[in-house]
């Protein structure tokens, strides 16, 4: 006894110590909050005046939203503090609820401030970000008479399908860096006037102007590369695809064989002869487009070949078969439905169920079909087989649920039975199993009586 009493003692002594922690915390974490909502709003000022009042509208709601909340915190914390007193578990669960509205408000906090603090660094460093603009669109201005004789350049060599992509980049480029210049002169104008969210607004579209450019510009320079490296693998592609050909006509020609045959000799000779423009990137995607048809067909070819096309016979048995093996089940589940269970039936809508299937796949009645495609043998013999084996099962099901629902003792099946004053003989049960469903069964119980 003494030993319960001195662990109680401890226990207790324990959590007086974590509630004492947890008053700690919550007082700590409430000081700190406040704190932050303070140096927070002087912070908004700031930004306001930096970046504009719609850049700063949800930092100006969540202060408010966080100032809302800090209330009921400081409700809760005068509660611990007034003249009534207050069991364990009231000081308890309010300081739990007060340190979790402070953690709550630093971390609402702290994702709007985050959010802005590239902005309000942005709008400090305008004047050197304008200075940068200026110096940018100096340079990339010296690289539009180049990106110009790159185009005429490779105007003389590709088709003008192919130099779509970049043929007016150098305009483009040149326009971009115009209205760079320009909106990098208003951003400074509006920010002299104190306009510092048009400012923020004119700085942002300056420097995305100038990205847009340097982009236009490194596209000629990397269109003349990639057009080079398209025609090597073009050269190399038209080799190896009339090696393919060579390869293919010694496979089964089957139809898709003959098809991606005809298809890849067509994309080589669509290729133009030397010293006419050529687009190297859409002929190389035509003959990639090819020789993957081809090796598809021959990959497919190839597995055909390894499992033997079925005989439209063995195909229209093993349909034949299917159908007898339905007949006969539903015959017996039909004429014995008091007895037959679940898993019987279950069987047996499937079975009959991938039979529709089946009729569905052939485009016809496949008991009446004469003709199969070769292509569709395979996949219906699997069908049919799927439903011979399903009707079996059904059939083996219902065997199992009859003869366990039949009487052991052979006098029932007559005698007593069939009127001999006992009710609810065997008769009357299996001529109820028979015909199905209990309101059945109970009438012959009464005729039976």
């Amino acid at each position: 006894m003494a030993g319960f009493w001195g662990k109680r003692k401890r226990d207790e002594q324990e959590l007086q110590a974590q509630d004492a922690d947890l008053a700690k915390r919550a007082g700590s974490a409430l000081v700190a909050a406040d704190e932050r909502v303070r140096v927070t709003t002087d912070e908004l000022v700031f930004a306001e005046a930096e970046l504009g009042p719609d850049a700063t509208a949800e930092l100006r709601v969540a202060l408010s939203a966080v100032r809302q909340h800090l209330g009921e915190a400081f409700r809760l914390n005068q509660l611990n503090h007034d003249e009534i007193p207050d069991t364990a578990e009231e000081l308890r669960s309010r300081n739990a609820r007060i340190a979790q509205l402070c953690e709550w408000a630093q971390d609402v906090l702290d994702e709007r401030t985050s959010a802005l603090a590239d902005k309000i660094a942005r709008a400090r460093r305008a004047p050197e970000i304008i200075a940068g603009v200026r110096a940018d669109a100096a340079r990339l201005r010296a690289r539009i008479p180049h990106a110009r004789d790159t185009v005429e350049r490779l105007a003389a060599r590709y088709a003008r399908e192919a130099l779509a992509q970049v043929e007016a980049n150098p305009a483009e480029a040149e326009q971009l860096l115009g209205f760079a210049e320009h909106s990098a002169s208003v951003a400074e104008r509006r920010r002299e006037a104190g306009q510092r969210e048009q400012a923020n607004l004119a700085l942002e579209a300056s420097t995305e102007s100038v990205r847009r450019a340097a982009t236009l510009l490194d596209a000629v320079e990397t269109f003349e590369v990639e057009a080079l490296r398209a025609e090597s693998t073009l050269a190399a592609i038209v080799e190896d695809s009339r090696g393919d050909l060579v390869v293919a006509l010694k496979e089964p020609q089957t139809p898709g064989v003959t098809t991606a045959i005809a298809e890849l000799r067509a994309a080589l000779a669509t290729l133009p002869p030397g010293g006419v423009n050529t687009d190297p990137f859409a002929q190389l995607s035509t003959l990639r487009d090819a020789n993957a048809g081809l090796d598809a067909a021959i990959a497919a070819a190839r597995e055909r070949a390894a499992r033997p096309i079925p005989p439209l016979e063995h195909v229209r048995h093993a349909i034949d078969d299917a159908d007898r093996q339905l007949a006969v089940a539903r015959d017996v589940i039909a004429g014995h439905r008091g007895w037959i269970g679940a898993d019987a039936r279950t069987r047996l809508a499937e079975s009959e169920r991938i039979r529709i299937d089946l009729d569905r796949y052939l485009g016809t009645s496949a008991a009446a079909a004469t003709v199969i495609d070769e292509d569709h043998r395979e996949q219906a013999m699997a069908m049919a087989r799927r439903v011979a084996y399903l009707a079996a099962e059904a059939l083996q099901l219902a065997q199992r649920d009859i003869d366990s629902s039949r009487p052991q003792d052979p006098g029932q099946w007559g005698g007593q039975g069939w009127g001999g004053g006992r009710r609810g003989g065997g008769g009357s049960d299996v001529m109820g199993g028979i015909l199905g469903g209990l309101v059945i069964g109970g009438l012959l119980d009464g005729m039976f009586d």
